[in-house]
């Protein structure tokens, strides 16, 4: 490359290495690098002139030499710097022009198609409501989803910055949307990348990432973001770690909000010619909804901006607790959300997050991830109060084809109590429960094994789920199990553990069922367990043991 212009996308993209030439001297070391490579082509590029002078120079040198250009005027219509019709290739070196046809309707690289996604109409879903309801559909973009936009914003700022350089490696802690629209990025630049991801994220999302060439790292859902082994303290760790590693650090960048208020918010605007009056956009690191409703309320400050949110997310009041719904919330407050862009937050449980979604793939044909089921499910309770003159535009962050084993898979939902299969359930055995005790009689972490054998003996249970907090919780809060059998034989070997904490003696956490499973599912289950957990909507709801099943069958099978 001769001179500061950038190559041609269809040369940059065939070579194996680049080299650029500030002017039109061949510099001392130019051909020895060259050789050393073995090169079946030298390509040459840049003003006519000074390209000439180096291909030729090449040429001299013995390098298989092509010279590249743009196709010279026609006679009489004279064009700086290009070579006369006809006119010898100097030093008899082959000449290329970069292309001879007619101008055909493409782009230079698959980044070149993020953005300027579609609006389409939700009236099947909103049936009920007098507004407009328009979906943008993000999954649109190259990578599936919106997170592609600050994806590539954050690395040509990175290299603009010189944080980056080629042959770099990019380190980022990831839901997978971003590591995706990273990986695209890093693809076509030729970067390596290495993502973090927690241990809840779908199966089909770290294949994906891997598809890209990325390199994935599972970490445990339940620690803090402090924690050592989190996601967010890994990726730290291996941006230090790898030399010339690059974290964009989503989280904190200034360029993820910044892409949506250059991009999403003009688009927006554009596409409903200025009568957009509500967005509705679901709360991950705040990017999204910050730049696209900052760019919004420029326009008409009228515009209400409203985030949905996963209940246990601090955007809505919660305390960072887990929730099943992937990719948004948080337990933490990044920088790159500015709470003063949303005037609303909405609250969304996981079970009409997941329904919402189903019902939306359902309905109005669009495959859509459990994000984007909390972010219309929280439009349609906007939409409840608005009147035919509103436009409510809710973004949908991504597709569901990364939740096929999730949400769209009837026994994974039914397995959390989402769904019910089966005409005699779990929910029904643990509703008929005849006794006292309290649904779901536990132990926490740091009590002690003294403790646990007196909850054990006042309630006259044979084992107990270990929990992180007080019902109601989540699943992922369930982090153990002991049983009377298993604090008998640690005490029998050591009375001393008697004043240790539960965590050190706590068995794996009991299996677990959902409200709407069947029966059957119930007894598989307790095959190698000595009780199950009940869970509904992904909340631990009460403990179901062999006599329990027992005792109902004999009730219900009586003639």
């Amino acid at each position: 490359m001769v001179g500061s212009q950038p190559p041609p996308a269809r040369l940059a993209d065939r070579a194996l290495h680049q080299l650029r030439l500030p002017g039109g001297e061949v510099l001392p070391g130019t051909v020895a690098d060259l050789r050393a490579r073995i090169p079946r082509q030298v390509a040459v590029t840049g003003p006519y002139g000074d390209a000439a002078r180096v291909a030729t120079a090449l040429h001299q040198a013995g390098l298989p030499v092509v010279l590249y250009t743009v196709r010279p005027p026609a006679p009489g219509q004279p064009g700086p710097g290009q070579p006369a019709e006809g006119a010898p290739p100097p030093g008899g070196i082959e000449v290329r022009f970069l292309d001879e046809g007619p101008e055909m309707d493409t782009v230079d690289s698959v980044l070149d198609l993020i953005g300027n996604t579609p609006l389409v109409r939700l009236d099947r879903t909103a049936r009920h409501l007098s507004c407009h309801l328009l979906a943008k559909l993000e999954s649109l973009n190259p990578g599936g989803s919106v997170k592609d936009r600050p994806a590539v914003a954050m690395i040509e700022a990175a290299e603009a910055a010189g944080l980056l350089q080629p042959g770099g490696t990019i380190v980022e802690p990831t839901s997978g949307n971003t590591g995706v629209g990273l990986a695209l990025v890093a693809a076509r630049r030729r970067y390596r990348c290495v993502f973090t991801m927690p241990d809840k994220i779908s199966a089909e999302k770290i294949q994906l990432l891997r598809a890209y060439g990325a390199e994935v790292v599972v970490c445990p859902t339940t620690v803090a973001p402090e924690h050592p082994e989190s996601y967010y303290s890994v990726a730290n760790r291996l941006a230090e770690e790898i030399p010339g590693a690059f974290q964009p650090n989503q989280y904190r960048n200034q360029a993820n909000p910044a892409a949506h208020e250059a991009s999403t918010g003009p688009e927006i605007w554009r596409q409903t010619n200025g009568r957009v009056t509500h967005l509705v956009a679901s709360i991950g690191t705040g990017g999204t909804i910050t730049g696209t409703g900052r760019y919004l309320k420029s326009r008409n400050p009228a515009i209400q901006v409203i985030g949905a949110d996963p209940e246990g997310s601090v955007y809505s009041g919660g305390g960072g607790r887990p929730y099943l719904v992937e990719g948004i919330g948080e337990d933490f407050w990044p920088d790159t959300y500015d709470p003063s862009v949303p005037d609303r937050i909405v609250s969304v449980s996981d079970r009409d997050s997941f329904l919402t979604a189903r019902r939306l793939t359902r309905e109005e044909g669009i495959l859509a991830g459990g994000s984007c089921g909390t972010a219309v499910w929280a439009a349609l309770e906007v939409g409840k109060d608005l009147g035919p003159e509103d436009v409510v535009v809710v973004l949908l962050p991504d597709s569901g084809r990364g939740y096929l084993s999730k949400l769209y898979n009837d026994e994974w939902m039914a397995d959390f109590g989402f769904l019910r299969v089966g005409n005699r359930t779990a929910g029904e055995v643990l509703a008929a429960k005849r006794n006292s005790l309290p649904p779901l009689v536990h132990i926490h972490p740091q009590e002690t094994v003294r403790t646990a054998i007196t909850v054990l003996d006042e309630f006259g249970v044979s084992q107990l789920p270990v929990l992180q907090a007080e019902p109601p919780l989540n699943v992922a809060e369930v982090v153990g199990s002991v049983s009377d059998r298993q604090l008998l034989e640690a005490t029998f070997a050591d009375t001393g553990v008697l004043d240790a904490e539960v965590s050190k003696v706590m068995g794996p956490p009991l299996p677990t069922v959902g409200t709407g499973d069947s029966i059957d599912r119930a007894v598989t289950r307790l095959e190698g367990a000595p009780a199950v957990v009940v869970l509904d909507a992904g909340h631990p709801v009460g403990i179901l043991t062999r006599s329990d099943l027992l005792d109902h069958l004999s009730r219900t099978s009586r003639p």
